[in-house]
């Protein structure tokens, strides 16, 4: 008996489905103000959702920018070290009249 109630209920619901009557326009001037809250909440969501993606991926552009950049001024600092290295060097050998210069050419080895 209760295996003919279900199959009777699910045969109504799948009839219903078939034939566009599960949500009649009736259902939808009862529960107007249920669909539009959910129907709002859905474009909320989904516009949170696209601005958190776009946000991401231009987060993931800055961080490699920043990475490069990073990069580019430790360069820059080794640099400007090494030149500053060598000035004062100069500098100091100069006040001492030590009369030594910078090389041009880099030192070789003599093989005998």
């Amino acid at each position: 008996m209760a295996k003919k109630a279900t199959d009777k209920k699910n045969d109504n619901i799948i009839k219903k489905a078939l034939h566009g009557r599960v949500l009649s326009s009736d259902f939808f001037l009862r529960h107007w103000k249920a669909v539009l809250t959910v129907m709002v909440m859905l474009l909320v969501f989904i516009t949170n959702r696209y601005q958190c993606l776009t946000r991401m991926e231009e987060i993931r552009k800055l961080e490699q920018t920043l990475e490069v950049i990073e990069t580019e001024r430790i360069r820059e600092r080794s640099t400007y070290m090494s030149r500053i290295r060598e000035s004062s060097m100069q500098e100091l050998v100069d006040t001492m009249n030590l009369h030594l210069k910078i090389q041009d050419q880099p030192p070789y080895k003599l093989q005998n």
